[in-house]
């Protein structure tokens, strides 16, 4: 007899992997420096400073996030729905 509980080990074993991956790419920064804009990004995505010229656009850099986070929930959202319909 299948036991529909046994997954539930490699589940949380994957969460605790996705947890770490997502706290150890917090710890990395990208640098991108091209015609005159400069855009420092954590490695979880999350920007931390746009400059345009040299002058500092946080707001492009707020919203960017904002988008990249509706996106993200976007694909939690149809992740979920995908794993339903396979049930």
């Amino acid at each position: 007899m299948n036991n529909p509980l046994s997954g539930l080990g490699d589940l949380q074993k994957l969460q605790q992997q996705a947890q770490q991956m997502q706290q150890a790419l917090q710890q990395e920064e990208v640098t991108i420096d091209k015609n005159g804009v400069r855009i420092v990004m954590r490695g979880d995505q999350q920007i931390l400073e746009v400059s345009v010229d040299g002058i500092i656009e946080n707001r492009v850099a707020d919203a960017v996030n904002e988008a990249v986070k509706k996106t993200q929930e976007l694909a939690a959202r149809k992740l979920i729905e995908i794993s339903q319909q396979q049930r």
